[in-house]
C-alpha cells in the first residue's frame, strides 16, 4: 500500500498561488495513476485532477482547468499540483491518491487509505 503525505497549503489571498506536494512511500508510486482531490467544510470530497503512470496524460475537473497543473515525478516517488489564480470557492482540504484513471472523465480513487491532506485557504 502505498503511504502518502501531502504538503504546501496555506493561506492566501485570490488570485495567488500554491504548491502543493504529496510523497509517496513504496516502490509501487510508478505504478499507478495518481490523482488530487479536495474536502470543502460541509462538502463531499471531490476529484481535482489526476496522472497517468507515466505523466504523459492529465485531466482536469471543469473548475480547475486552465488554473491548476498537476505533475508527476516518478524517479522521486512525488506529485504535485501548481495552483494559479485561486478563488475562495478553492478553499477545502486537499488530498493525494492513486487513482484509475479514464482519458476524458473523472478519476476514480483506489482503496479507503487517505492521507492528512493539506488545508488550503483562499481569502477574498
Amino acid at each position: 500500500q502505498v503511504q502518502l503525505v501531502e504538503s504546501g497549503g496555506g493561506l492566501v489571498q485570490a488570485g495567488g498561488s500554491l504548491r502543493l506536494s504529496c510523497a509517496a512511500s513504496g516502490r509501487t508510486f510508478s505504478s499507478y495513476a495518481m490523482g488530487w482531490f479536495r474536502q470543502a467544510p460541509g462538502k463531499e470530497r471531490e476529484f481535482v485532477a489526476a496522472i497517468s503512470r507515466s505523466g504523459g496524460n492529465t485531466y482536469y475537473a471543469d473548475s480547475v482547468t486552465g488554473r491548476f497543473t498537476i505533475s508527476r515525478d516518478n524517479a522521486k516517488n512525488t506529485v504535485h499540483l501548481q495552483m494559479n489564480s485561486l478563488k475562495p470557492e478553492d478553499t477545502a482540504v486537499y488530498y493525494c491518491k492513486p487513482v484509475y484513471y479514464y482519458p476524458g472523465r473523472d478519476s476514480r480513487p483506489i482503496g479507503d487509505y487517505w492521507g492528512q491532506g493539506t488545508q488550503v485557504t483562499v481569502s477574498s
